[in-house]
């Protein structure tokens, strides 16, 4: 089930994001970085704000009671912005992420947006390989943007 995210939901959103974040950023960064006490903090206060913004949308997928996944959007420097998509690893390759996806360019098509974008960590692989399977491609405009890649979708109507 794919429904908008609540505060109640902020715990278990904050735990799955950082395992989920652990998986890509392990090797690259210091773990103070992704996992540590402050930036667990961060993320905390980032999606509960997300949650709570009239011009933002969080999504979660849940299986059996259980959140397994969760997407964030908002219009960032006038372009629609697929900020977040994480699917919690024991759940990776059930469909969850294309279920998740698939509600973020439904919404954007009903609200009449042509093109989105994203930021990947240039060394996520899993999800760069996810999102060009999903038709996204290398923003021309702005290929990478510190230590990610853009990539942009045009939201066929």
């Amino acid at each position: 089930m794919i429904r908008t995210a609540t505060p109640v939901d902020l715990d278990a959103m904050v735990q799955l994001h950082t395992e989920a974040r652990a998986t890509y950023y392990r090797g690259h960064l210091p773990e103070e970085e992704y996992a540590g006490d402050a930036e667990v903090g961060r993320s905390r206060g980032g999606w509960s704000r997300a949650i709570d913004r009239p011009d933002a949308t969080v999504l979660c997928a849940e299986r059996d009671g259980v959140l397994v996944g969760i997407a964030a959007y908002a219009v960032r420097e006038g372009d629609m912005t697929l900020t977040q998509l994480h699917v919690a690893p024991a759940h990776w390759r059930t469909g969850i992420g294309t279920e998740l996806h698939t509600a973020c360019v439904d919404a954007w098509r009903l609200a009449g947006v042509d093109a989105a974008r994203l930021e990947v960590f240039v060394h996520n692989t899993r999800a760069q390989a996810f999102y060009v399977r999903h038709g996204w491609t290398p923003d021309p405009g702005r290929p990478q943007h510190g230590t990610h890649l853009s990539l942009r979708l045009a939201v066929a109507r």
